[in-house]
């Protein structure tokens, strides 16, 4: 017998005196929760979702929609890239203002190519305020995951407030299950025994959020 077998065994004995007419699970759990934690307006929201970036040591920079070439040429420059990773959905005036050299998202690329890149950039999502958490998933926008997790560097770009979202339950309405859910709160960072905090282990180094408004 397979441990398949076993487990499936288990789970039938357990269930053996359930009625067939019993109350369905998705109504016999209370679901009654709070949704989210006050009524914030959208501007209050994206607010807390700064807060909780910076908490989460995330750099944070707010500018207009025809401010963002320019910024992300500043940022890309300040940290002397020479090479940026563009997911192929990315919006191309994003990069009109850098001449840093872009490199595709290939299926192919090998984990130590990719660590030679300097930055990433990519959408996103979702951003949840209450935990400072960026969602990606996979769309042309914001590539496949690992463009996400091996540069040192990641700028991921947030559409305020319609990509803010308060809570957690609120984002999963949102999000397609089925798709390669990549939740991000912060840089890459653990802490040994002793609470010694290491960042860069398992991902960006350093994490820079652009909160575009119109």
């Amino acid at each position: 017998m397979s441990s398949r077998e076993r487990i499936l065994g288990r789970v039938r004995r357990a269930l053996a005196d359930v009625p067939q007419d019993d109350t369905p699970y998705a109504q016999a759990v209370c679901r009654d929760y709070l949704r989210q934690h006050g009524d914030h307006g959208a501007e209050e929201t994206v607010d807390l979702l700064a807060e909780n970036l910076v908490d989460y040591r995330a750099v944070v920079h707010r500018c207009a929609a025809g401010e963002l070439p320019g910024l992300i040429a500043h940022l890309l420059g300040e940290r002397g890239s020479q090479s940026v990773l563009v997911p192929p959905g990315l919006d191309e005036s994003w990069l009109a203002d850098t001449d840093v050299k872009r490199v595709a998202d290939l299926p192919d690329s090998t984990p130590h190519e990719l660590d030679r890149i300097d930055s990433v950039i990519t959408g996103c999502a979702l951003a949840v305020a209450e935990t400072g958490t960026l969602v990606l998933d996979g769309s042309p926008d914001q590539g496949r995951r690992r463009i996400s997790l091996i540069p040192d560097h990641h700028i991921c770009v947030v559409r305020v407030p319609e990509q803010v979202v308060s809570s957690i339950p609120q984002a999963l309405e949102r999000l397609a299950p089925g798709r390669p859910l990549t939740w991000i709160s912060g840089p890459s960072a653990t802490s040994d025994i002793e609470l010694d905090r290491v960042e860069g282990v398992h991902g960006p180094r350093t994490l820079e959020v652009v909160l575009v408004s119109g």
